[in-house]
């Protein structure tokens, strides 16, 4: 007689909120990598009549803006941009401020003073300033606005897995691999940094979504890749329109809110999840 066996997964991921934050991000994501099938031409070429709106012209669902641009399609393609600048700013950020901050709270000394310090003068700065100045310095464009964030991300991480590995760096295990002769690299790889994971998985999706806020106000702003339709862009276009055509800053507005909505959600479903007794308090 065979037992199936089933994985249940921790309350809080099979709670409905988290359901649905995994349901807009599969939309979003689906939406990001069909983006050029549903929609095989360029999203910033004029299609059709101009200010037609949602639900007027079933070609046009979402109708279309001042220049006749399908809105549905700079939508799809916006997802693109968006998660592609999220997800790399993120990358870069987390793997700097992992690298920066386990070497300095494993070996401490001199190196542990010296990237304290230069997380001090990225954090006396804010980080808005500081991102719009670099892109306005650089030639606004997908690699600058992903370095830019990435830039001022980094710090966030890096004070987070020093004070983890500075915690870590005495438990018994550690000293017991050191016994033996493993070396350092593989102490922190192997011994050390799997168990700062669930930290950094929750990290990360709240990073993601400050990623997507922050690139969507630069394209609001004009300083995001002209050559690039993305949320930002769309909803700085439809402004000068709000009150004739609001429809051009509500939907991206919308797709903007649900999403950041839905990793912060995913983020708090992690973090009960990886701590219990907080989910059952």
């Amino acid at each position: 007689m065979t037992v199936s066996r089933r994985i249940a997964l921790p309350a809080p991921l099979r709670a409905p909120l988290t359901l649905f934050a995994l349901a807009v991000l599969l939309t979003v994501l689906a939406c990001a990598v069909l983006a050029p099938w549903l929609f095989p031409g360029d999203p910033l070429d004029m299609q059709a009549e101009a200010f037609l709106w949602p639900g007027q012209d079933w070609h046009y669902p979402l109708g279309t803006d001042m220049l006749g641009r399908d809105v549905l399609a700079g939508l799809v393609h916006g997802a693109r941009i968006s998660l592609q600048v999220g997800a790399l700013a993120t990358l870069a950020g987390v793997l700097s401020g992992v690298l920066l901050g386990a070497l300095a709270g494993y070996f401490g000394g001199r190196l542990d003073y010296a990237v304290q310090r230069l997380v001090e003068i990225f954090q006396t700065m804010p980080s808005f300033v500081l991102l719009v100045a670099l892109v306005a310095i650089a030639q606004p464009s997908l690699p600058t606005v992903v370095f830019a964030i990435a830039l001022i991300s980094w710090p966030t991480v890096a004070r987070l897995v020093r004070a983890e590995v500075r915690s870590l760096r005495h438990r018994e295990y550690v000293l017991a691999a050191r016994s033996v002769g493993y070396g350092h690299w593989r102490i922190i790889l192997r011994e050390i940094l799997p168990n700062v994971l669930p930290t950094l998985v929750v990290t990360t999706s709240i990073m993601i979504a400050s990623a997507i806020l922050m690139e969507s106000a630069l394209s609001f702003m004009g300083l995001g890749d002209p050559n690039h339709v993305s949320w930002g862009s769309m909803i700085g276009n439809g402004r000068e329109q709000i009150r004739t055509a609001w429809y051009l800053t509500a939907i991206p507005g919308l797709a903007i809110f649900l999403t950041v909505l839905a990793f912060n959600l995913l983020s708090d479903a992690l973090t009960d999840a990886f701590t219990p007794n907080r989910a059952d308090a």
